[in-house]
C-alpha cells in the first residue's frame, strides 16, 4: 500500500528548482501512507512530475521501488496497491511470450508488463485488485490515471491555474503553489446531507475524485478529459440480474464459500505481518472463520468496544473469536477518548467527513497497526448481500403508502413535522419527513438516506444540484426493488463513504486494509444471486449467514444488526457540550459564512433541549466547522515555482 502524487504542466512552463522542491513537498504530505520508502521522477521536456511512498508489502527488496520504468523504458507507473492475481498475469504473459525478464517479485513489475503487452484497457479488464495509479506513456506523451473497480483506492485529481495535479489525498494537491483552495458550497450541501462528499466532488472546486472502475487521460492539448469507464457495477449487475442462479440455496451457499475463499486466499499474499478486522458481526466474522480455516497459526483479529452498552459489540466479537480460536485484542471507547480524537480528524479525512463511526475505526486502526502492517476487513457484503434494513423496510413502507393519495400523505407528514420532538422522537420525525416528500419509492428512499433534508437551506451562496445520488433518474436499475438501491449504495455509500472511511483512517497509520468481498469475482457472483436469498421477511444476507453457520454456531450471529456508530446524541448533550457550543456560536457562524447562524443555532437549542435527536445532523457541522479549524485548511506550501 502507497500513496502517489505529482502533476503535469504540459510543458508550457519551463521547469526549475521550485518544480523540485514543490513534487518533494506533495511527496512529504503523503509521507504516512507510505513509510518505508519514497521515491520521485521528473520529466522536465514534457513537465511531467511523478512521486511515490511506499509501505512494502510484497517484495520488500529494493526491487519493488516506485516510480517504476517497464522493461522496454516506454512507460513509468507511481501506483498505489495491490494486484492479488499478478502471479497468474505473470503466467498469462509467459504463455503469450511476452513477458520481460523479471526484476523482482513485485506486483508493480507485473502490472508495467502487462500495459507493455496488452495496453491500458486490456490490463484493467485483467488485473484482479485495489489500485489507483499514474501511468506516463513517454512515446505517446499521455498521463493516464486509473483507480479499481469498486473505489477501494482514493485519486484526486483537477486542473488549477493550468495546472493537472493528482494525488491519493487532498492534503498532497494543496502542497502545490497553483491550487487555489476554493471551497465547492455544493459540496458542502451534499455533506450536510449525506454526511460525506459524493463523487465525484470534493470539497474544492474544480478538484475531483476519479470514479470507480474508470481512468482518464491527460496530454498537453487536452489537460481536463473526462474519465472513460473500463467497468460498471450497474450495468454489471442488470446483466446478471437477468441471469440468477437457478440452483438451490445450499448450492448457492457453497459457491460463495468458494468464490469468497479463493479471494480471502489470494488477499493472504503479503511479506509482512497481517490480521483482521472484527467486529463480530456476519460480515466480518465470515472472513475471519474463512481465514482461520486456511491458516495453520491463529489468526490476529481486533475490536473496538464502547462504554455505552447500547453500542458495544464487544462481547459478540470475544464469544465468536474465542470459538474459531483466533488471537484477539480489544479495546474501548469513551465519550472523553473521543473528544480528544476530532481534532485528528480534519487532517486524516483530508475534507470534511462525518460517518460517526470515523472515531472508533480510528482507533481500530491503531490498534491493528501496533501489531500487523495487513489487516482483512468484512466491508462491502452490507451492500452485496443485503445487509441494512432499509433494503426491505422501504419497499414495504412505500407499498402502504402508495394507497394514500399523496396530498393526504404530504398534509400528515408537514402534521408530524409540526409535533414537539420529544413526542415524536427521531424516528417519528423523520417518517414525517418522508410522509411530506416522498411521491415515490425512490423519493422514499432518498430522504432515508438523507442525514439532514434542510441542508440546502443551511448553507448560504449557490449550490446548484445536477449530482447522481439526489437525482433518481440516474440511478442505476430500474423498477423499485431492493436490487435498485443495493446498487445505488454500491455506486455511492460504499465508494465515498464506508471505504474511503476505512482507507484513510488505516493509512494514517500506515496500515494495508483489504476487503475480501470487494474481489472482482465475489461482486460478480453476488449479482446472480437472487434476491430471496438476500432478504426474506426483514433478515438480510441469508445467504452469508448460511456459509457463516458452517463455522460458528448460529446463537452466536443470530442477533440485530448494531452498527459501529457512536453514541452521538448523548455525547453532544455530556462530554462533548461544549465543543459543540464554541464551534456552532453564532458569532464564528456568521464571520466565516458557509452556514447560516439561524438554523443552526436552533437545531442545537433543540438538541439541547430534548426537544428531538439532531446528533447526527450536528456531528456534519460540527466535523465541517472542525476542518475549517484544521491547520491543513488553506495553508499552502511556501515553495514557489521560479
Amino acid at each position: 500500500m502507497c500513496g502517489i502524487a505529482g502533476f503535469f504542466t504540459g510543458s508550457r512552463t519551463t521547469w526549475s528548482s521550485g518544480h523540485n522542491s514543490v513534487l518533494d513537498t506533495m511527496s512529504e504530505a503523503i509521507g504516512h501512507r507510505g513509510p518505508d520508502s519514497n521515491g520521485t521522477w521528473r520529466d522536465r521536456a514534457s513537465g511531467v512530475a511523478l512521486a511515490h511512498r511506499r509501505l512494502a508489502i510484497v517484495d520488500l527488496s529494493r526491487a519493488g521501488h516506485q516510480p517504476m520504468h517497464s522493461s522496454n523504458k516506454r512507460y513509468i507507473i507511481t501506483y498505489n496497491g495491490e494486484i492479488y492475481n499478478h502471479a497468474g498475469l505473470r503466467e498469462k504473459l509467459t504463455a503469450e511470450g511476452r513477458a520481460p525478464a523479471w526484476r523482482g517479485t513485485s506486483d508493480t513489475e507485473t502490472l508495467l508488463a502487462c500495459v507493455c503487452a496488452w495496453g491500458v484497457q486490456r490490463t484493467l479488464c485483467e488485473i484482479v485488485g485495489m489500485f489507483a495509479f499514474a501511468l506516463w506513456d513517454r512515446e505517446q506523451r499521455v498521463l493516464t490515471l486509473a483507480r479499481d473497480r469498486m473505489g477501494e483506492k482514493p485519486l484526486y485529481y483537477g486542473v488549477q491555474r493550468n495546472t493537472f495535479m493528482f494525488a491519493s489525498e487532498l492534503k498532497a494537491i494543496r502542497c502545490h503553489p497553483d491550487f487555489e483552495g476554493e471551497v465547492d458550497r455544493r459540496a458542502v450541501q451534499l455533506f450536510l446531507q449525506f454526511n460525506y462528499i459524493p463523487s465525484p466532488r470534493s470539497i474544492y472546486r474544480g478538484i475531483r475524485k476519479l470514479p470507480a472502475g474508470s481512468y482518464v487521460q491527460i496530454s498537453a492539448d487536452q489537460l481536463d478529459a473526462e474519465p472513460i469507464e473500463y467497468w460498471s457495477f450497474a450495468k454489471g449487475a442488470e446483466r446478471a440480474a437477468a441471469q440468477p442462479f437457478e440452483t438451490s440455496e445450499v448450492e448457492v451457499a457453497d459457491g460463495l464459500e468458494a468464490v469468497l475463499g479463493t479471494a480471502i486466499e489470494r488477499q493472504l499474499m503479503a511479506d509482512v505481518p497481517l490480521g483482521a478486522l472484527f467486529s463480530g458481526g456476519i460480515d466480518s466474522s465470515t472472513v475471519v472463520a474463512l481465514m482461520q480455516a486456511r491458516s495453520a497459526r491463529k489468526v490476529k483479529t481486533f475490536t473496538i468496544g464502547f462504554e455505552e452498552q447500547s453500542h458495544d459489540e464487544s462481547g459478540y466479537a470475544r464469544a465468536i473469536a474465542d470459538h474459531l480460536k483466533t488471537d484477539h485484542t480489544e479495546l474501548r471507547l469513551s465519550g472523553r477518548a473521543a473528544l480528544d480524537l476530532i481534532p485528528k480528524m480534519p487532517d486524516v479525512y483530508d475534507e470534511p467527513f462525518a460517518d460517526t463511526s470515523q472515531l472508533p475505526t480510528y482507533l481500530l486502526m491503531q490498534l491493528t497497526r501496533e501489531n500487523v502492517t495487513v489487516a482483512l476487513s468484512g466491508d462491502g457484503a452490507d451492500e452485496l448481500f443485503g445487509g441494512y434494513s432499509r433494503y426491505s423496510t422501504i419497499p414495504k413502507l412505500w407499498r402502504s403508502m402508495r394507497a394514500v393519495p399523496y396530498p393526504i400523505r404530504q398534509s400528515l407528514g408537514q402534521a408530524v413535522g409540526m409535533l414537539p420532538g420529544r413526542w415524536t422522537g427521531a424516528r417519528g420525525r423523520r417518517l414525517g419527513e418522508a410522509l411530506a416528500g416522498a411521491a415515490s419509492c425512490d423519493a422514499l428512499y432518498l430522504s432515508a438516506i438523507t442525514q439532514n433534508p434542510r441542508s440546502d437551506a443551511i448553507v448560504r451562496g449557490e449550490t446548484a444540484a445536477g449530482d447522481l445520488l439526489t437525482d433518481p433518474d440516474r440511478w442505476p436499475l430500474h423498477g423499485e426493488g431492493q436490487a435498485r438501491v443495493m446498487a445505488l449504495d454500491a455506486i455511492t455509500y460504499l465508494p465515498d463513504d464506508i471505504l474511503a472511511k476505512v482507507d484513510r483512517a488505516a493509512m494514517a497509520v500506515s496500515l494495508e486494509t483489504r476487503a475480501p468481498f470487494l474481489d472482482r469475482d465475489v461482486v460478480e457472483f453476488s449479482w446472480r444471486v437472487p434476491q430471496t436469498m438476500k432478504m426474506q421477511d426483514g433478515r438480510g444476507k441469508l445467504v452469508l449467514r448460511s456459509v457463516l453457520s458452517r463455522y460458528v454456531p448460529d446463537a452466536l450471529i443470530e442477533r440485530p444488526k448494531m452498527g459501529f456508530g457512536v453514541p452521538v446524541d448523548a455525547w453532544l448533550r455530556g462530554p462533548l457540550v461544549d465543543f459543540a457550543e464554541n464551534a456552532l456560536s453564532r458569532k464564528r457562524l456568521s464571520e466565516e459564512g458557509f452556514l447560516d447562524p439561524d438554523a443552526v443555532r436552533q437545531m442545537w437549542k433543540s438538541h439541547l433541549a430534548g426537544d428531538g435527536e439532531f446528533g447526527y445532523q450536528l456531528w456534519s457541522i460540527l466535523m465541517f466547522q472542525a476542518w475549517l479549524d484544521s491547520a491543513s485548511f488553506g495553508s499552502l506550501a511556501q515553495a514557489e515555482v521560479a
